[in-house]
């Protein structure tokens, strides 16, 4: 495994494969990996020649620098895993490798970012999908993989590399989660015992929901009330937003009438989480 922190060393690398015509697949993370990172990396590996893990904690995404400075950053242990795991190579460069100056250039997808996260977190999607953007001109992969965890960000980046003619296949992979349903994050780390305790309640509201989707309940607001009330039972639990939405075009929806995504995003004491189920009645 090559452990790479240059744009020009990863090109001098990846050119022999290219030229081989072997496939290439990236795994874009933040570090901190899970099992969640490693089922992405399993999928790569399983479908492609040569897997590559860029790691590199974003700056531009994130709204507030306390956030980007407690971020769980853990290089040895994710070199372990990607080791582990069969990565051939990590491309882990720093900031100034991939801003080298003040950008003057940004990615920004329309109508897609503005709910949700993008309401919550004004300029996150910009640099989000810059920064995917910049790793799939770096690395120009066959295929990328994204975990449906971060559902809005996926519709981000599927409707970037759709509108922008980005000669890549951008792979979805199902969310991984912990025995008791929470789902697999590297923010998962910051929970104290107390918050971690409660922190499946996120989980157990969506699945309240989405029972009540399949059941034929008409309306977002009736699939929501049952659900709404167990996270309300739980003071520790700050719901950001809860919601039902079009999982394209990650817009609201007032009324159920297809295949559509619930959506929360919550605090527990200063960490924020985030998770989603996609569901459609069931047929009679």
């Amino acid at each position: 495994m090559e452990v790479i922190s240059s744009i020009e060393a990863l090109n001098r690398h990846l050119a022999a494969a290219r030229l081989s015509g072997q496939t290439v697949a990236l795994v874009p993370t933040m570090g901190a990996l899970h099992e969640g990172h490693l089922k992405l990396i399993e999928e790569a590996r399983r479908q492609s020649d040569v897997v590559v893990v860029s790691i590199f904690v974003n700056p531009t995404q994130f709204n507030q620098a306390e956030d980007f400075d407690l971020y769980p950053r853990t290089p040895e242990r994710d070199l372990d895993a990607c080791s582990g795991a069969g990565v051939d190579v990590i491309f882990a460069p720093d900031a100034r490798e991939m801003y080298p100056t003040a950008s003057a250039t940004w990615v920004e997808v329309g109508p897609v970012s503005e709910h949700f996260c993008g309401q919550f977190r004004p300029g996150h999607f910009r640099g989000v999908a810059t920064v995917v953007m910049k790793l799939l001109q770096i690395v120009r992969p066959d295929v990328a993989y994204f975990g449906e965890k971060d559902a809005q960000q996926l519709a981000v980046i599927q409707r970037m590399v759709r509108d922008l003619n980005v000669p890549v296949r951008i792979r979805p992979v199902p969310t991984l989660r912990e025995p008791d349903g929470l789902a697999m994050s590297s923010r998962n780390r910051r929970l104290p015992p107390e918050h971690r305790a409660v922190a499946p309640l996120l989980f157990r509201a969506l699945s309240i929901a989405a029972d009540a989707i399949r059941d034929g309940v008409p309306s977002s607001e009736g699939a929501l009330r049952e659900a709404r009330s167990v996270l309300a039972s739980e003071p520790r639990i700050r719901v950001e937003y809860f919601d039902i939405a079009d999982p394209e075009e990650m817009r609201p929806v007032a009324t159920i009438n297809g295949p559509v995504i619930v959506l929360i995003a919550a605090w527990l004491g200063d960490v924020r989480l985030i998770d989603n189920v996609r569901v459609e009645r069931r047929q009679a």
